[in-house]
């Protein structure tokens, strides 16, 4: 969505917060480039899916001077620890910024809604865009090239619910805890820790998944958004939190 224009500038960091992959960064610091702000959290779904798309602008951008950070407001137990989010950071391969916004402080200044939300701003940082959930990648990037003053790149879509104009179901809503039962979705993820030191399994309509680490784990993938039961069987050694669901492509009519 197109910010008005000139209104809105990027409110500070957070003195004293905490940073990943980089020394601590200064507001002042980025004037003379666009910004990217992108708020996520490592165990909910819709971050991770928008994650390769944040990681590619920053691969594919930032020598031209475009500076991605992502701002990790953690909405579960596991991932409200800093050592938790380090670990992820460390093994989602994410390279750019990070701020742990572990008290919420940057959300509030932003009066942020919603993970996943990005906002990109301009060279003046002032707020040039925003979009709060999934999708719009095709128009983020297109944005992104305007102010970098550089010829839009073609943009592939990691999914197929990702290409623009594509039809996608309403998933079910989140469900606290270890939830068994019916839903619409294109596919479904629950958040899991291990209880201990050790590794644990749950399993999903009979099928065992492995949980080594604190994060959010694809249970059950269709190939369209589709109707289905699941049945998650939770054992002693795993923690399950909440259980997500994701949208998936409709069949045309």
């Amino acid at each position: 969505m197109r910010a008005p224009v000139d209104t809105i500038s990027a409110p500070f960091f957070p003195a004293g917060a905490e940073w990943v992959n980089v020394a601590t960064l200064r507001l002042d610091q980025q004037l003379g480039r666009p910004l990217l702000i992108e708020f996520w959290d490592f165990c909910r779904s819709n971050s991770l899916r928008t994650l390769g798309y944040i990681r590619g602008w920053h691969e594919r951008y930032s020598s031209a001077g475009l500076r991605v950070i992502s701002v990790h407001a953690g909405g579960y137990p596991p991932s409200q620890d800093p050592a938790q989010v380090r670990a992820a950071v460390a093994r989602l391969g994410i390279e750019h910024a990070v701020l742990l916004d572990t008290e919420f402080r940057l959300w509030q200044e932003y009066d942020n809604e919603a993970w996943p939300a990005r906002y990109l701003f301009d060279r003046s940082l002032r707020l040039y865009s925003m979009h709060y959930g999934e999708g719009a990648y095709d128009e983020t990037q297109a944005e992104i090239c305007e102010l970098l003053e550089i010829a839009p790149e073609p943009l592939a879509p990691l999914r197929r619910e990702d290409a623009p104009g594509a039809r996608v179901g309403r998933p079910t809503p989140e469900q606290p805890g270890g939830w068994s039962g019916p839903y619409e979705a294109g596919a479904v993820w629950a958040v899991l820790e291990p209880a201990g030191d050790s590794a644990g399994e749950v399993r999903a309509n009979g099928r065992a998944i492995a949980v080594p680490h604190p994060g959010c784990y694809p249970l059950i993938e269709h190939e369209r958004h589709s109707v289905g039961v699941l049945e998650l069987e939770v054992r002693d050694a795993v923690i399950c939190h909440a259980v997500q669901f994701t949208p998936g492509v409709l069949e045309r009519a």
